[in-house]
């Protein structure tokens, strides 16, 4: 047992060591407070696009995360579906409401989508 935490206290040490090394992250303010009141806010940002069924985010360079993600998962991916329609369910109550409940009907929809293709 001591030879397990003299282990550890070794790894530990090292690791501290290390962060005790590393510069101080420090922030640096710019003059550009008059640009940041041109841009539109996140909540104006996020107002324009669908972020049901086509959020910006989950397309990256042409490619739909919903369709690379059935390409890795095959066969599991009808239980991805399903557990993603639990999921946002059962916590539209208490995070997003309506959001959630659209969610919730997009990956319904995907499921039967699927289902009727076999």
């Amino acid at each position: 047992m001591q030879r397990f935490y003299n282990s550890m206290r070794s790894r530990w040490s090292r690791l501290f060591r290390y962060q005790r090394v590393r510069p101080p992250i420090t922030t640096v303010q710019t003059e550009t407070k008059s640009a940041e009141k041109d841009q539109p806010s996140i909540e104006e940002r996020l107002a324009d696009q669908d972020v049901v069924n086509s959020p910006t985010h989950y397309n990256q360079a042409g490619i739909e995360c919903i369709d690379a993600i059935a390409a890795a998962l095959g066969d599991g991916f009808e239980y991805y579906l399903q557990g993603n329609v639990m999921k946002y369910l059962w916590r539209y109550r208490y995070k997003n409401g309506i959001e959630d409940l659209k969610k919730a009907e997009w990956y319904h929809n995907k499921l039967i989508e699927i289902k009727e293709r076999k």
